[in-house]
């Protein structure tokens, strides 16, 4: 694809016509009837030369390359390449959930063989009753998570991600806890859209509360009401800045370091759930805490459920 000096598009090939949408012939597109999505504006009007850079718009995940033509020192077009690298992002989302699940089992298999041992060791002491209640004690504090998941979170793609990411949280000292009042019946939305919604929310959740100070934790609540999905996520963190929401969507800001992080590893995680609620017509705010004990703010994604013929 190749822009004059003012930004339009005048040569795009088939295969960017597909990635892009249609846009108005001879009107911001040039003569090329294409529309560049904010994303990719943003770094073609940025002035810099970009190599694979990862952008997302409102339904694609594309790689972007950008180099200015220059002539006698002036530039004289801008040649930007686009490669789609959606699936891939979805089906490496899918792995990181795999391994992510994975390293939970993994985990909590060890911690299980410490509990045994502990167990063990105070039955060969003759300390029966102890054996008892401290087994009994830790079997209860891992159900009672899992019961209530997998009672009230029907879809069960959702309810293993809660789990397994309860578990992540523990080893780097969060809590998370999953609200009573949670519920979620199962086939209202596709799978994939619901994790990517409630695993990058929680995962954004749980490197603000790892920044704040002690008591760690993470509050996480999915409901359905009026043909609406609504994923509520809450932390100790410090909660984002002015206008962070805004910025929260774009690709590369980090909530982590409070800041747009051009070309890093993080942000695309926030990007995805905008990329999500857009698809769906759905929105995304923050709610501001009321008292300390409501953390830094809550990140509210509602999602309108579609017809019948629309669902996973």
């Amino acid at each position: 694809m190749v822009l004059d000096p003012a930004g339009r598009v005048q040569v795009v090939n088939d295969e960017a016509r597909r990635l892009l949408p249609p846009g108005p012939e001879g009107a911001g597109g040039g003569e090329a009837g294409v529309e560049l999505p904010p994303a990719v504006r943003r770094l073609v009007d940025a002035g810099e030369d970009v190599v694979d850079d990862v952008q997302v718009t409102d339904d694609r995940v594309l790689v972007v390359s950008r180099l200015d033509a220059r002539w006698e020192g002036r530039r004289v077009s801008t040649v930007v390449t686009l490669r789609d690298h959606t699936e891939l992002q979805a089906l490496t989302r899918d792995l990181d959930a795999v391994r992510g699940l994975a390293e939970a089992l993994r985990s909590q298999a060890h911690e299980a063989a410490n509990r045994l041992h502990v167990v063990v060791t105070l039955v060969e002491q003759g300390r029966t009753a102890q054996a008892v209640e401290f087994a009994t004690a830790e079997l209860a504090a891992a159900q009672e998570l899992t019961d209530l998941v997998v009672a009230d979170v029907a879809d069960p793609a959702v309810a293993a991600l809660l789990v397994g990411k309860s578990a992540q949280a523990a080893e780097r000292g969060v809590e998370l806890e999953v609200e009573p009042d949670t519920a979620l019946p199962a086939g209202l939305l596709p799978a994939r859209d619901l994790v990517t919604v409630v695993g990058n929310l929680v995962d954004n959740a749980v490197e603000a509360a790892m920044a704040a100070p002690e008591p760690r934790w993470v509050r996480v609540r999915t409901g359905f009401a009026d043909g609406v999905v609504e994923v509520r996520v809450t932390d100790s963190g410090e909660g984002l800045p002015p206008g962070g929401l805004e910025l929260a969507v774009q690709r590369g800001w980090s909530r982590k370091e409070q800041r747009l992080t051009p070309h890093g590893a993080h942000g695309l995680g926030l990007a995805l759930v905008g990329q999500v609620v857009r698809r769906h017509g759905g929105s995304m705010a923050v709610e501001e805490p009321v008292t300390l004990d409501d953390g830094g703010g809550t990140l509210v994604v509602r999602l309108p459920v579609g017809a019948v013929g629309e669902r996973a």
